[in-house]
């Protein structure tokens, strides 16, 4: 069985997809962006580890919008290039726009305590903040690493419904992965622990106050907090798991689950569009106050360099990038924008087996205009990590 894989994992799909690496016609404004350097790149990434792509950059220079890959193995249609996709860990920067929103409002500070808003939900509550939570700094156990502990285990829960309250208690019974505010480790439960914290501030469930807050607002009509809906309901290419059957290796079509098992951690869906309108907002300045958007942004910690629900990314001869990725079964995701709001990326992959990570890196390159030969070279392998929900080695 194949290991779990890394957000830079993918594969050399050719031998599942016909016709991959045939691109749908690209759509953009003119201006001064490589739209054939940038189809190129985003025919890569299917080539070298994936059975899908979605890609859209918008800039001063221009927009461009593309898809590579088939939308289902074995059929020839191509990727609607609109389309939605699971956007897993994107999720995080959604919840902590909200709990930056109420902090603005008065009704929350980063600085209350676990215990003050959810009384018991673990045994150090009371020495936990939630800037400790949005930050990855208060040591609590990664719900994930208990729940997916086989192949079979996740099988097993791809359709059920979970309470939130479940996700955290089987953290619950963990011990803490150090003491907070000493250290740092990328934790999907903290994510969950302030869905529920906007829960219990607002009165409304967190998707509501992401609809209220941010969809509507911003006329994201694309992106959708499904709850418990196992179905992408829009155009969307299919996603697939490596599962082991008779000694061969084939592909488990993914895209249908029921995205409980991620709530507040990482169960939005959305297109390309809504993201890069989405992050041009919020480093525009659009969703939060001055304060609470400093606040996002100031101290990043850890191997990802994480503020609050969003993390920093230097980008070799070219400018330092702000955004997340997310990845959930079938879907790898990859949003980031300038500082100034100025241009914005984001890349949907349908991963399989093999490596397209320095295809991506091309594409981001190419697209925040670090295009010179050194920049590409420079560019970290570590590129773009980000934890997600995989399915574990057999």
């Amino acid at each position: 069985m194949p290991s779990r894989r890394t957000v830079l994992a993918g594969s050399a799909a050719a031998a599942f997809v016909a016709g991959a690496g045939t691109a749908a016609p690209a759509a953009a404004s003119s201006g001064g962006l490589d739209r054939e350097a940038l189809q190129a790149a985003l025919d890569r990434i299917v080539a070298t580890g994936g059975t899908a792509a979605l890609a859209r950059v918008d800039s001063p220079t221009g927009s461009w919008r593309s898809s590579s890959g088939v939308a289902q193995l074995g059929r020839p249609a191509r990727p609607v290039v609109t389309g939605q996709f699971r956007v897993g860990s994107i999720t995080k920067t959604f919840v902590a726009t909200v709990i930056l929103q109420l902090v603005g409002e008065r009704r929350l500070s980063l600085e209350d305590t676990l215990e003050r808003w959810l009384p018991g939900a673990l045994p150090n509550g009371a020495q936990i903040t939630v800037r400790q939570l949005m930050q990855h700094t208060s040591g609590v156990f990664d719900y994930t690493e208990a729940l997916f502990t086989s192949v079979e285990d996740v099988l097993r829960v791809r359709y059920q419904t979970f309470r939130p309250e479940e996700l955290v208690a089987l953290a619950a019974g963990q011990p803490p992965v150090f003491e907070p505010g000493t250290s740092w480790s990328y934790s999907n439960t903290n994510y969950v622990l302030l869905g529920m914290i906007v829960r219990r501030v607002t009165g409304h469930a967190y998707g509501r106050e992401v609809g209220r807050r941010i969809l509507r607002p911003l006329r994201l009509h694309s992106t959708e907090v499904p709850g418990t809906d196992t179905t992408i309901d829009g155009p969307h290419a299919h996603g697939y798991e490596p599962i082991e059957q008779n000694g061969v290796v084939v592909p488990l079509d993914f895209t249908d689950l029921n995205p409980s098992m991620a709530y507040s951690a990482g169960e939005i869906v959305s297109s390309t569009a809504d993201l890069n309108l989405f992050y041009r907002s919020l480093l525009g300045g659009r969703l939060l106050r001055r304060a609470q958007l400093a606040e996002m942004l100031a101290n990043p910690v850890g191997e990802l360099n994480y503020g609050l629900g969003i993390y920093q990314q230097p980008l070799p001869g070219g400018p330092t990038l702000w955004g997340h990725t997310g990845g959930i079964f079938g879907y790898l995701t990859y949003s980031f924008t300038t500082a100034d709001a100025a241009t914005q990326a984001t890349v949907s992959v349908n991963p399989w087996l093999g490596d397209f990570s320095a295809a991506l890196i091309d594409l981001l390159l190419i697209a925040f205009g670090a295009t010179a030969p050194v920049a590409r070279a420079a560019a970290p392998t570590g590129l773009l990590l980000a934890p997600g929900f995989r399915v574990p080695a057999a």
